[in-house]
């Protein structure tokens, strides 16, 4: 389950585009905790921090208690924005939870037993249809990973969401829930080789008889001679 991530957080007094263009320029990243019920507050928080977290794993998965002025506020990162050209985080949207929250969050899959897929050992490919599951999880026991395990898959065989153990707590987001697909163990694919376009014509064979409208060498290009 997601362990979480802390932090000391501001309330921001100032918002729109130039106060938070100011408060990047102090390392500092705008972000606003909203939901439970309660009025959105606009806070900013440490880029390097942030910024860490984004690259640890877990970004919107973990719970994160923040402290907003001395104030312990629980909350799931839903969104956050990056600089297009830099790749900077520029902005984060957090979600109020408690224990007693459900939440809908993607969870990414994890692919184990590898080396005791027979069909694996043969050659075959693992096809990956789906790289994470949509989940209803209680906010403070997401799970980080899934783990999909592939052992004793031979050539052919498909993976499904059944095959997935969720915990106790834990459920598909759809209302109408029907197994689907995940990964696939398929033949390798034969590599057909390309035609050299520089490669020489075919030497033309002996005895070949001539093209329509061309004359066979040695004859006269009339069937009748032409009287003197």
């Amino acid at each position: 389950m997601a362990e979480g991530f802390a932090l000391k957080a501001a309330v921001r007094e100032r918002t729109g585009k130039g106060a938070a263009r100011a408060l990047r320029r102090e390392g500092l990243i705008p972000a606003v905790i909203y939901g439970n019920n309660e009025p959105p507050v606009a806070i900013a928080l440490p880029h390097k921090e942030m910024s860490l977290a984004l690259y640890a794993g877990g970004f919107l998965t973990n719970v994160w208690t923040l402290d907003v002025d001395g104030q312990p506020v629980q909350a799931l990162a839903r969104d956050f924005q990056r600089e297009p050209l830099k790749d900077r985080l520029v902005h984060v949207d957090f979600l109020r939870v408690d224990a007693k929250s459900r939440v809908t969050v993607d969870v990414p899959l994890s692919f184990v037993g590898e080396e005791e897929s027979p069909g694996l050992e043969e050659g075959g490919v693992l096809s990956i249809i789906q790289h994470n599951v949509s989940l209803i999880a209680p906010a403070t026991r997401i799970p980080n990973v899934l783990e999909v395990s592939v052992a004793g898959k031979q050539m052919g065989d498909t993976l499904t969401s059944d095959d997935l153990s969720l915990p106790a707590d834990v459920e598909y987001a759809m209302h109408d829930y029907e197994a689907f697909p995940i990964a696939s163990i398929t033949a390798p694919v034969e590599e057909v080789p390309e035609e050299d376009p520089e490669a020489p014509d075919a030497p033309e064979v002996e005895g070949e008889e001539p093209a329509e409208g061309e004359a066979a060498e040695g004859e006269s290009a009339t069937d009748d001679e032409t009287e003197s």
